[in-house]
């Protein structure tokens, strides 16, 4: 059996192994990372023979780095990345290339039916009846969708978004708030199996789902990185902000909100920034957090968008998608009775 993990900016682990009487037998690491001394090989294939089948990927990390002395170097992986590897050679974890994704690209939709749509589909997901899915979004009217443990009063200034048009909507995934505007934003969501991040923390969730974004983002010609924990920069400035909901059943929704264009006044006349959120992002202005797209790339945002979704499916296997009627039903009364009720949207007064 084989597990291949590529770090994040880093590497690829590959791992060979068989299983005897519930322990991995005859286990081989392997990939392109840079490791030293050469020796250390053999102490990690070592580390990981006789383990349990049933081990984390904790406790296979620990097994590795238990076995490493102090003199060991692993550049470009890790215990964590190997341990991830052995999970997916043993059929726990699974990788990009497991999965078949439907791309869904309709047309604008209302603020709270986005969200909405968001709770249906990473629903559908865990109860087995909609697979992967990538879905991008098309704004209706302009927004601010604040994370769903934000305090309304502190996040939104409510003059503002009402001399504004803009509606204010809270999302179920935490995070901060993120203004918008139809034409102005692409924004984008991964519904996913939590097989594909098996093992993986939220922070490592986060720059391994962001990572197909960061190549097309280089195929336009903006040079992307992943900040932590959940932020898109290039060197001009912030690019997109990312969140992440996870079910209890193991389906992940992640989404990202990128800047194609953005009226700076307009979102400080409508958000409420704070000097320690600024400081803490290295900048003095609201004007200078986020650097659009546009100004990067000079291309209008349907070709930027056209380009994501090219990238997606050179990387991965993609079907196109729809939102089935029953979705449409089901998430039209909960953009109904749940994201436009003054109960929910200021559930954090």
């Amino acid at each position: 059996m084989r597990g291949e993990y590529k770090v994040p900016g880093g590497k690829l682990v590959a791992v060979d192994v068989e299983v005897e009487a519930g322990r991995l037998v005859h286990v081989s690491v392997s990939g392109d990372f840079f490791l030293e001394p050469d020796e250390a090989l053999e102490d990690i294939d070592g580390a990981l023979t006789g383990m349990p089948e049933s081990a984390t990927v904790a406790q296979l990390a620990n097994a590795v780095q238990g076995a490493l002395g102090d003199d060991v170097s692993m550049v470009g992986f890790s215990p964590d990345a190997v341990a991830v590897a052995v999970r997916r050679a043993l059929g726990h974890a699974t990788g990009w290339g497991d999965h078949e994704f439907e791309v869904i690209h309709e047309g604008p939709e209302s603020p709270a039916m986005h969200l909405a749509l968001d709770q249906v589909l990473v629903e559908e997901l865990a109860a087995g009846r909609r697979g992967p899915t990538l879905r991008i979004w098309e704004w209706a009217s302009p927004a601010v969708i604040i994370g769903s443990f934000q305090s309304l009063r502190n996040e939104v200034d409510a003059e503002g978004a009402e001399r504004h048009g803009v509606t204010v909507v809270r999302r179920i995934s935490g995070g901060g708030a993120m203004f918008v505007e139809p034409g102005n934003t692409i924004t984008y969501s991964l519904y996913v199996p939590g097989s594909l991040v098996e093992g993986l923390s939220f922070e490592r969730s986060y720059a391994f789902l962001d990572d197909w974004v960061l190549g097309a983002l280089a195929d336009v010609g903006v040079e992307a990185t992943y900040k932590p924990l959940n932020d898109i920069a290039s060197p001009a400035g912030k690019i997109a902000g990312a969140a992440q909901k996870r079910l209890r059943g193991g389906a992940v929704l992640h989404h990202v909100t990128m800047a194609y264009d953005i009226d700076a006044d307009k979102m400080t006349e409508v958000l409420r920034i704070g000097r320690e959120k600024l400081s803490d992002k290295g900048t003095t202005s609201a004007n200078k957090r986020v650097d659009p797209v546009r100004s990067q790339t000079g291309m209008a945002r349907a070709d930027v968008i056209d380009a994501f979704v090219a990238h997606f499916r050179a990387r991965y296997r993609t079907v196109d998608g729809a939102v089935t009627p029953f979705e449409r039903e089901r998430a039209e009364d909960l953009a109904r009775t749940k994201f436009s009720t003054p109960g929910w949207t200021a559930r954090v007064p």
